[in-house]
């Protein structure tokens, strides 16, 4: 559920895009919807709509929603401000490299990476497991990072598209081999607990 309100302001971003563009007016005020532009301006506006509700629900923000909307606020507008869609294309892959800094310095510098801060709830793992995931994804971002500015500046009338469902798809695959890797130490605990349940004395 969580994953799917972060892709709010995305899938605005799309459905903006995609309008033919025309001139709305009313009455004196007048706006160009449809295209890049006025997608970048309803991408900053829905994000921090969705991010503020959610601020203002759980008191808090994710570090990964943090950076989100911090970078859609730095890149948006510069966009917005000079009318350079380039600036935009850049957006995507230095976020997705910002995250594989994160796992990558979590590493090396933090007591537990942030694959295991994330996941150690729901699977106990050696420390082998965690470093190999953990670096699994910081590979996959810096991956996902580059794939995104090949296809932004090689492929510019898909690049949009690619940006909402290509990177979406990518992150979903990623996540069902996250899954493969998981299994087996899943199947353990669940072992675990039923030899657990055996050993109980029956009433």
């Amino acid at each position: 559920m969580k994953q799917l309100i972060d892709y709010i302001p995305l899938i605005i971003f799309f459905v903006v895009y995609k309008i033919e563009e025309r001139v709305i007016q009313l009455g004196s005020f007048t706006y160009n919807l449809g295209g890049i532009f006025s997608a970048t301006e309803a991408l900053v506006a829905s994000s921090i709509l969705v991010y503020g509700a959610l601020f203002v629900i759980n008191k808090k923000l994710e570090r990964t929603q943090l950076i989100t909307l911090v970078a859609v606020l730095f890149f948006c507008s510069f966009t917005i401000i000079f009318r350079e869609e380039a600036i935009l294309k850049w957006k995507a892959p230095v976020v997705n490299w910002i995250f594989a800094s994160i796992f990558l310095g979590s590493h090396f510098f933090t007591k537990k990476n942030a694959t295991q801060l994330m996941l150690e709830h729901a699977v106990e793992m050696p420390k082998h497991a965690w470093r190999r995931l953990n670096f699994a994804w910081a590979c996959f971002f810096l991956f996902l990072g580059a794939v995104n500015l090949f296809v932004a500046f090689t492929f510019h009338e898909y690049w949009v598209d690619f940006k909402v469902f290509g990177s979406m798809g990518l992150i979903f695959l990623f996540i069902i081999g996250q899954t493969f890797y998981l299994y087996p130490y899943l199947q353990e605990e669940d072992n675990d607990k039923e030899i657990d349940t055996s050993k109980k004395p029956s009433a």
